[in-house]
């Protein structure tokens, strides 16, 4: 994957590209990451899907990663459904070196993970003329009140000491071994940019204190939807993604057992292969 940057509304926005693979479909792939994270939390999993597709795409959100993080922003789940389509709606975005300038015209696919899955239903819900399919990964969106993990994660942001991220990144793992120092320095050291921490409390409080209305939600189940959670997920448990699947009609749930709230980065495979087969339709 390659970065780049890109102005969108006067702001400097980073993410992540495939290079066009050889035989791999024509197909825009949008990834969008969680509360606190970055483009590169997606580890291999958009490279690998680039055999199938192009272009992939993986965006740090506003306020998050690499992008600018104004403070004059309230950071609510209506404001980053609104970035998210213009972003989409910049053709320089998905358009591949050597490609017709008509050629970019397409329904995207959108994965979103956690906050990124609550900003992704928003975006359906809003504009199902973009959406062509939906993955959400424990996706928040159905919470009425944050979780005590996701309370321990606020303070964490706030106050960001190794021992204190550790802390909280140990209780998202299925298998707290996989945690790596480097994920927390790496959380650390993004938090403490210019910006961060307003960006993180700003979305935080809108995300965990509104959620999406079921009737809302059910306008969408032409959209073909994969659910996608850890079985031993804490901080937004497996019955927030059952409710998802509950209210879309045209949805499915696949609980990633003996992981926890980014399954994609504890069983990396599998999670990719339960992707492939609902985005290829198995072929």
């Amino acid at each position: 994957m390659k970065e780049n940057k890109i102005m969108l509304n006067d702001f400097q926005i980073r993410y992540l590209k495939s290079e066009k693979r050889y035989n791999s479909k024509k197909k825009n792939v949008l990834f969008i990451h969680g509360l606190g994270s970055s483009s590169d939390r997606w580890w291999d999993i958009p490279d690998a899907l680039s055999r199938y597709f192009h272009p992939i795409v993986a965006v740090d959100l506003i306020g998050f990663g690499g992008s600018d993080k104004p403070v004059t922003l309230d950071y609510t789940i209506e404001y980053f459904s609104k970035f998210i389509k213009d972003f989409i709606d910049c053709k320089q975005i998905w358009r591949n070196d050597g490609e017709d300038s008509d050629d970019d015209s397409c329904k995207t696919i959108i994965v979103g993970h956690s906050l990124g899955g609550y900003i992704a239903a928003k975006v359906a819900i809003e504009g199902q003329d973009l959406i062509e399919k939906l993955v959400l990964i424990d996706s928040s969106g159905m919470l009425k009140e944050p979780t005590p993990l996701l309370e321990q994660y606020l303070n964490a942001a706030l106050n960001p000491s190794f021992e204190n991220v550790k802390n909280v990144f140990e209780q998202m793992l299925g298998n707290p071994a996989l945690l790596h120092p480097m994920i927390v320095d790496a959380f650390i050291k993004r938090i403490n940019l210019p910006g961060a921490k307003y960006a993180f409390k700003s979305a935080f409080d809108n995300s965990t204190k509104k959620y999406i209305d079921p009737s809302e939600l059910q306008r969408i189940e032409n959209i073909p939807a994969l659910i996608i959670c850890g079985a031993a997920d804490k901080l937004i448990p497996v019955a927030h993604s059952k409710r998802f699947n509950e209210v879309l009609k045209n949805s499915q749930l696949q609980i990633v057992e003996n992981t926890g709230h980014a399954p994609f980065a504890e069983k990396p495979s599998i999670v990719f292969d339960i992707m492939r087969i609902f985005l290829t339709d198995n072929k």
